[in-house]
């Protein structure tokens, strides 16, 4: 009994350095990685993905708007997929067009002006897949962004444009081949 009252504090360090050890060996080994841009594709079975054009077809008309679209789409499946992107004749078909962009006038300051104005983006998406038709639709997208009114629209027009292409090309990311 007194050899293990003597040797209590080394045997308390020896097992809180084991114990130590096991866990570095345990993190170690056993790393997980998880990409959350990565799509559920089976590339065995699928291997491009057609993005037409999206016409703009809104009454307010943003001349840069329908190739800023159709590209930043272009761009999300490039950077997060290894589908071999083209404008026609892929296992997966993007298409549609830019159904609405138009202005609203939101909070109303003091002096009766509106003191912010929203900026809205609808695009219509027709997802065909080739190789199981059943995961096919037909949805509409929408995204805005608000500004000041004391702004000019042409001064802020690009910056809001884009996030917006961005969110919704995300959206169809997601709902094409994510899969969230």
């Amino acid at each position: 009994m007194d050899w293990l009252i003597r040797h209590t504090p080394t045997l308390e360090r020896a097992a809180r350095g084991i114990t130590l050890m096991s866990i570095a060996v345990v993190l170690c080994s056993c790393l997980i990685s998880y990409k959350f841009n990565g799509a559920s594709i089976d590339y065995s079975k699928i291997h491009s993905i057609a993005i037409a054009d999206f016409p703009n077809n809104a009454a307010l008309v943003n001349p840069m708007l329908s190739s800023d679209f159709s590209e930043g789409v272009r761009d999300i499946f490039t950077r997060q997929t290894r589908l071999i992107v083209n404008k026609r004749g892929g296992d997966l078909e993007l298409e549609g067009e830019i159904v609405d962009y138009n202005l609203t006038p939101m909070a109303i300051s003091a002096d009766s002006y509106s003191a912010q104005t929203k900026l809205t983006m609808v695009v219509r998406v027709r997802f065909t897949n080739n190789v199981d038709i059943e995961e096919s639709f037909e949805k509409t997208y929408s995204a805005y962004q608000i500004f000041d009114s004391s702004q000019m629209l042409n001064d802020v027009q690009d910056e809001l444009c884009a996030t917006m292409v961005k969110e919704i090309a995300e959206n169809i990311y997601n709902d094409t081949v994510a899969k969230w």
